[in-house]
């Protein structure tokens, strides 16, 4: 499925539901438990982390849909932007470090 469309499928579940759909700073809080969770199922190894991540996918779709952003090319262009980066790694702390290019 594409994002595209999964985003579509999530909106439309969101309405026939009657879930929020206009106030953006809770849908960003509702978000912020979902990933808590995620985390949470993780550290806890409940075995339910993929559809804990789901749910964190959900929101960012629904979010996207709430703000007029078509997720599927924002997520490619920045994959592209991603792609061309460059990184090197730091010495003093060993983390990988951003090149800014000239």
């Amino acid at each position: 499925m594409e994002i595209r469309s999964a985003q579509q499928l999530t909106w439309e579940n969101k309405l026939a539901k009657g879930f929020n759909t206009s106030e953006v700073p809770l849908e960003f809080c509702l978000l912020q438990g979902e990933v808590a969770e995620a985390f949470d199922a993780w550290r806890r190894r409940h075995g339910n982390l993929g559809e804990e991540l789901a749910d964190i996918a959900i929101y960012v779709m629904s979010l996207a849909e709430m703000t007029g952003v078509d997720l599927q090319s924002a997520v490619e262009q920045k994959l592209a932007k991603n792609a061309m980066r460059t990184y090197v790694r730091d010495e003093a702390s060993g983390t990988l470090v951003k090149v800014d290019p000239a």
